[in-house]
């Protein structure tokens, strides 16, 4: 799709691996790239095992359940090329493609089919959910050839969320510089780590998880559990909530998140994001300015324990799901389409499930967002993409490109 993410470009946002906890450990590789981090946190060695107790009571949650049985796929499928533990894509006008796998490659497939490694990519953690993760060239990409990447980079205590830009050369990243980091080291999957930019082009937006920590989501202090609002440097973008607060707060564009992957603009300038529930309770919010998402206060999903967490209904305060998922689809990435080749699916989101191993289509109407498909893929989808052709592509967890185009 010709994603709102970038004017010029055509990229999409990477997903995130299932929604089973998987724990990290020591860092295992130094970081490529090290200016003077900011002020973080005592590093985290250990993980709590469910979200804080809470008093409030559970409220039944029905509204915007979008759970539905996948049906056959309507496509053609179509293998363009096969990586190892891809994790996110992005198209370019040209027909070529970006791609990042976890370990720490970057890729780039050749409209002739043919792949070539791009050399200097960071060094990454690549343990559970860490990795080199989203790739999205600049709003001017066409002109400038910079290109942001998202990771987990090594640190003395762990690891921390990392945005960085190179200079694109066609066959390196060079004069790669970190612009911002979450802070708050240690161990801790779901990073988030989605980049997309503001339809200007004179800013981004930057998904990060909670790291499996639970309260850093609603601690203002800290960058983990929030969508960031940041300039094309790295800084506090003008014009955030707290602006005037400074430090972490002046870059907090939303919080309360859980494992936001999926972040897309609409035409319209809406800015939309799924993430990952615990137990059931996967989202799809439209994220606005200032709100508060309630990780992990509500949830429609239970801990990984069992343990019940009060539903969104049992706090009206806090901002809830356009549409919710349990049991969990564990989403990845996620799409707008606005192609020429499947002319009904236009204005609608897609969205890779993982553990759901399926496509899902949501109809998108202003602010209001509805189930209209959901296509059985049988595998697990990492990752969507549109074409400049209108094609859909998805990143699968075997490793597998494919196009998807209309069956005959």
């Amino acid at each position: 799709m010709l994603s709102s993410r970038a004017p010029l470009a055509l990229l999409f946002a990477a997903a995130a691996c299932s929604a089973q906890p998987q724990p990290t450990g020591a860092a295992t590789a130094t970081a490529a790239v090290t200016p003077e981090a900011k002020p973080s946190r005592a590093p985290v060695t250990t993980l709590p095992d469910d979200a804080p107790a809470a008093t409030v009571r559970n409220v039944p949650a029905t509204t915007g359940r979008a759970n539905r049985a996948a049906t056959k796929p309507p496509f053609a499928q179509q293998t363009l090329a096969t990586f190892d533990e891809p994790f996110a894509i992005a198209v370019l006008p040209d027909d070529a493609a970006l791609v990042t796998e976890k370990a720490g490659k970057i890729k780039l497939r050749r409209p002739d089919g043919s792949i070539a490694e791009i050399t200097g990519a960071p060094k990454v953690l690549n343990e559970g959910q860490g990795g080199l993760l989203d790739i999205a060239p600049a709003p001017d990409f066409a002109k400038s050839k910079l290109v942001y990447i998202s990771y987990s980079e090594p640190r003395p205590g762990g690891s921390s969320l990392a945005l960085a830009r190179g200079l694109f050369t066609g066959s390196a990243l060079v004069n790669l510089q970190v612009l911002w980091r979450a802070g708050s080291d240690g161990v801790g999957g779901q990073f988030g780590a989605n980049i997309a930019f503001a339809p200007d082009g004179k800013s981004l937006f930057l998904s990060s998880g909670e790291r499996q920590r639970f309260t850093p989501a609603q601690d203002p202090e800290q960058a983990l559990g929030k969508i960031v609002h940041l300039t094309l440097d790295g800084k506090a973008a003008p014009g955030n909530p707290m602006a005037a607060a400074g430090g972490v707060r002046a870059e907090t564009w939303s919080s309360g998140h859980r494992n936001p992957y999926g972040l897309v603009f609409t035409p319209d300038g809406r800015l939309w994001e799924e993430e990952m529930g615990p137990k059931g309770g996967d989202e799809l919010n439209l994220i606005l300015p200032g709100k508060n998402y309630g990780w992990p206060i509500v949830s429609n999903g239970d801990n990984y324990s069992g343990k019940p967490i009060p539903d969104h209904p049992s706090r009206p305060d806090l901002e809830a799901p356009k549409l919710w998922w349990n049991p969990s689809i564990s989403p990845g990435g996620m799409a707008y389409y606005s192609g020429a080749m499947f002319p009904a699916y236009r204005g609608s989101l897609l969205i890779g499930a993982l553990s759901g191993e399926s496509l899902i289509r949501v109809a998108i109407t202003g602010d209001s967002a509805k189930l209209a498909d959901q296509w059985d893929m049988g595998a697990r989808i990492r990752d969507v993409a549109q074409a400049p052709d209108g094609a859909i592509w998805l990143l699968q967890d075997d490793g597998k490109l494919v196009r998807l185009t209309p069956k005959p």
